[in-house]
């Protein structure tokens, strides 16, 4: 049976070239940090990386740290500044739909005697610029909103905010807050020049991306104070302590390049793709809702609501027919409990139990398309047929 994987927020496979270039960096063992010849091939390779990365993001080569995922990225952003800056002020703003990687230090700071602010999101799941502003305090030190939601895939107003905090910072107000976003899920999809979004510190990961899995880029402004989360050898401008991984970090470089030379292309290419399944799906099957903004969402991401149905149920029978989806996020896909981005956008029991995401990418096509809403559609039927959700 052909497999048709509609998962791409969850992971991506890994490109072709990609591959290619990590099995040429594993020849050079040695570790980079050595002095004899065998290490300084391996340091070649890594700054090579750290330079093509900084090219594309539009900052300086030392403002790269590699980590080893985007989850690492994101709690040494967190923990970072909020450790390094806590004696400015304590007051941290986020949001009600972030990454369990954000909500989760969020958590444990406020365990720190951290206040946080949560933000909520409209029912099109991106922030009020308004209550945005209204939130910011004299002693807060940090904002952390994503570019793009990993479930819902809407994107969140990032220059705008950042043009809010730039304007906060000349006015009679305190300094100006750092400005973090995971941008995993936009690094695919939209513009991650630095300078022109504005932002202090980013972060993205191999695996949404085509590259490898088990590294992680850290964009950190040089005029940003921060403390380390893992301590050691110093590595990484003293922020990453460990031997880098070469290998992946060649994967990872190479695939941002790829990403990047596609980009244009592939964003027309699956926005036509997604309006066209959205379309499709809301003709073919009663009582269905699209979750997030039409418009401000990825190009590859569509996430349904359907009522009177079971979510895991829908997804085990599209396995079976051999289409791989996702119920919302891989990172807490374990849990039966709904969903905290649906809860944040108050969508109803009845809908949410019965929400799917499916994410395109590169090798998707129209065909692929038009069987998964055949065998969905006759899923749907079926259970509906018995279904105890009314």
């Amino acid at each position: 049976m052909k497999r048709i994987y509609l998962d791409h927020a969850a992971t991506t496979k890994l490109d072709t070239q990609v591959k290619e270039k990590m099995i040429e960096a594993m020849g050079f063992f040695a570790n980079p940090s050595s002095m004899y010849e065998e290490a300084f091939m391996g340091k070649k390779i890594l700054n090579d990386s750290r330079k093509k990365i900084a090219e594309i993001l539009n900052v300086e080569k030392e403002e790269i740290i590699f980590t080893g995922s985007g989850t690492e990225s994101d709690n040494l952003a967190i923990f970072g500044v909020a450790r390094a800056n806590k004696e400015k002020g304590r007051h941290i703003i986020t949001t009600k739909i972030e990454h369990p990687a954000v909500l989760h230090s969020m958590e444990q700071l406020e365990k720190e005697d951290f206040d946080i602010t949560y933000l909520n999101v409209k029912k099109n799941g991106i922030i009020d610029l308004g209550e945005f502003e209204k939130a910011l305090r004299d002693d807060t030190i940090l904002v952390s909103i994503m570019y793009a939601n990993n479930e819902i895939g809407t994107i969140q107003p990032i220059r705008e905010i950042a043009q809010i905090l730039e304007e906060r910072s000349h006015s009679d107000c305190s300094n100006k807050p750092i400005f973090h976003t995971d941008a995993c899920q936009a690094t695919n999809y939209l513009d991650i020049d630095v300078q022109k979004l504005g932002v202090d510190l980013m972060t993205f990961s191999g695996s949404k991306i085509y590259g490898p899995k088990g590294i992680g880029v850290f964009y950190k402004n040089e005029d940003i104070k921060l403390e380390p989360i893992i301590y050691g050898g110093g590595q990484e401008m003293n922020l990453r302590s460990g031997t880098e991984n070469i290998f992946l970090i060649a994967g990872l470089s190479e695939a941002l390049r790829i990403t990047e030379m596609k980009k244009e292309k592939e964003v027309l290419r699956l926005t036509k793709l997604r309006d066209y399944f959205i379309e499709k799906l809301e003709k073919e099957i009663d009582h269905i809702f699209l979750n997030g903004d039409r418009i401000k969402r990825l190009p590859n991401n569509v996430h349904i609501s359907i009522s009177s149905i079971e979510g895991e149920a829908l997804l085990l029978m599209l396995d079976h027919n051999g289409i791989s989806a996702a119920t919302g996020s891989a990172c807490s896909s374990k849990s039966l409990e709904i969903s905290h981005v649906l809860k944040a956008l108050e969508i109803s029991e009845e809908y949410a139990h019965g929400s799917l995401r499916f994410t395109l990418g590169r090798e998707t096509t129209k065909d692929d398309l038009d069987y998964t809403i055949k065998e969905l559609k006759k899923i749907v039927d079926r259970l509906r047929s018995f279904s105890v959700i009314k």
